[in-house]
């Protein structure tokens, strides 16, 4: 006896239709049960370091978009270095040499911005 496709689906709905009650619950509980004082600190703009004070369509400074393709490109760096340390004792000398050939790159990578001053916030 087949079933027809959506009845495959089930499960997942309603997965999806707990989930979604959980997060409601939980959003309206924090709503009702919690103290509710916001104060000018709690209200003020933290993600930039500094007050929005002029047009929002103003350029930001380079550095700032500079220091997050940095952090993104080392972090990226320790993506690949736990998988490659779990698979280590499977991969042998081929894999181990090829790891420090890569981190060899990134090093000189790191060495060149940090003589050009990337790394600097004045």
């Amino acid at each position: 006896m087949t079933q027809p496709l959506l009845a495959e689906y089930f499960p997942i709905l309603v997965f999806l239709g707990i989930a979604g009650g959980i997060a409601v619950a939980m959003v309206g509980g924090s709503l009702l049960l919690a103290r509710q004082k916001p104060n000018p600190e709690k209200l003020s703009a933290y993600e930039c370091g500094f007050e929005p004070f002029d047009d929002t369509r103003r350029r930001f400074d380079v550095r700032f978009y500079l220091v997050a393709i940095l952090f993104i490109i080392f972090d990226l760096e320790v993506a690949f270095l736990f998988p490659w340390a779990v698979a280590l004792g499977d991969i042998g000398w081929f894999g181990f040499l090829s790891m420090i050939a890569f981190l060899g790159v990134l090093t000189v990578g790191f060495i060149y911005e940090w003589r050009k001053g990337a790394l600097d916030w004045e």
